[in-house]
């Protein structure tokens, strides 16, 4: 029996993060709240239809804290934590999760439990680009740790394969009767369903239909959720740009470039007056005229030959459609002394023999070029890690950036190549 301290607290925190964080307050609300025996969980976790919690562990939390256990359980259900793993190893995915959420949580300024670990270098990073940095006995540290954080927990103290197996942070673990479909029954009809003597007793494996169908309705409340925070102006800037980049269209990056490129096409109908030999009648006639594409590479090192010449054949088959000629430089800290290399529409857009490169990276060089010859092209692409120094003004022509990592740039337009 849950006492009714602990339930006015945890109500009250949720009241709280309604009106404080809507964003975050409306996540939590979708999570039906549920004692659970503490023989399986020792602090909080979900399942993505309901949040588990350990009422001892709640009732030494302050409201504050409970507030944050609240929103980081929400949080991993909106970012569908619990179906993005993959083939990658349980544990160490759990705490890479862990590490991409508390920092957002901070910043936003909940404040955490105790031993909540917050590391600064991993801000703004998702699970997975976390999870290669994470150690195996990373993964052993967290699960001492969550006893004390607020962490999911590991049922199993031993340590072993099968303790490991049955953490659960929304990694797919719920009733089997329950409908995917549905959303989740009832808080009243999953206390009357799950809870034992002791609290609720452990919910079992998801199917991969089930995990996909929760993931698109957690899509789903995290866009509306976003919507409602932004017209009462209370959605933190961490959270708007992690919510942001969940929600904008994943389309390839073949599908982008070849739609910023086709806007430099020249071919157009004219319905200038013609001749008067040519008789009274206006009728539309085709014009059309090359266009002039500019590609520089970064040759730092940071991007291998084997994307360049992906990226290149990509160019080329574009480059044969569009009628364009390209203008092909090579830049690491300065031009490469081989270039530029020319390519007229009906030649085939290849990558050089060998060119010198492998410094660091400065991109002025190429605009300085364009100022001295005098001759800006229709469209500048750029393909590079965006590792480097800009220029300080930006050109009055297009610049299109085709991004391998995740540096941002001051200006054009920016396309992710991975």
């Amino acid at each position: 029996m849950v006492k009714p301290e602990i339930e006015t607290k945890l109500a009250a925190a949720r009241t709280r993060l309604i009106l404080d964080k809507p964003f975050l307050g409306a996540l939590a609300l979708r999570l039906p709240l549920v004692a659970a025996d503490p023989k399986w969980c020792a602090t909080s976790v979900t399942d993505a239809r309901s949040l588990y919690y350990n009422p001892d562990y709640i009732d030494k939390l302050s409201l504050e804290q409970t507030q944050f256990v609240l929103a980081r359980e929400a949080l991993h259900c909106a970012l569908s934590h619990f179906a993005r793993r993959h083939h990658r190893i349980k544990a160490r995915w759990d705490v890479a999760c862990e590490y991409s959420i508390n920092p957002v949580l901070v910043t936003d300024g909940l404040t955490p439990p105790p031993a909540t670990i917050v590391i600064a270098a991993y801000e703004g990073m998702t699970a997975e680009e976390i999870y290669p940095f994470i150690e195996d006995d990373d993964s052993e540290d967290q699960d001492a740790e969550n006893s004390q954080s607020g962490q999911d927990s590991n049922p199993d103290n031993s340590g072993s394969q099968q303790g490991n197996e049955q953490r659960k942070r929304g990694q797919g673990n719920t009733p089997q009767h329950n409908d995917p479909q549905s959303g989740g029954d009832s808080e009243a009809e999953q206390q009357e369903i799950l809870e034992g003597e002791h609290g609720a007793t452990q919910p079992q494996p998801q199917s991969a239909s089930e995990l996909d169908a929760l993931s698109t309705q957690w899509q789903q409340r995290m866009a509306g959720a976003a919507l409602q925070a932004q017209q009462v102006g209370k959605l933190g800037g961490a959270l708007a740009r992690l919510v942001g980049e969940l929600l904008q269209p994943k389309l390839p990056w073949r599908m982008l470039l070849a739609r910023y490129m086709t806007q430099v096409a020249r071919d157009d109908y004219s319905y200038n007056r013609p001749s008067r030999r040519e008789g009274e009648m206006i009728m539309p006639s085709l014009r059309s005229s090359q266009a002039n594409i500019m590609v520089a590479l970064d040759t730092s090192g940071s991007v291998t030959n084997e994307e360049l010449h992906e990226f290149l054949s990509e160019i080329n088959s574009l480059k044969a459609q569009l009628r364009a000629s390209i203008t092909l430089h090579a830049c690491d800290t300065v031009l490469s002394k081989e270039g530029p290399w020319y390519f007229e529409a009906w030649e085939e857009f290849k990558l050089p023999r060998e060119f010198h490169g492998g410094g660091g990276t400065d991109f002025r060089p190429i605009f300085d070029w364009v100022k001295l010859h005098g001759n800006a092209p229709d469209m500048l692409l750029y393909f590079t890690d965006a590792l480097g120094e800009f220029p300080k003004i930006e050109p009055h022509y297009p610049v299109l950036w085709l991004v391998k990592g995740k540096a941002t740039v001051p200006w054009g337009q920016r396309i992710q190549l991975n």
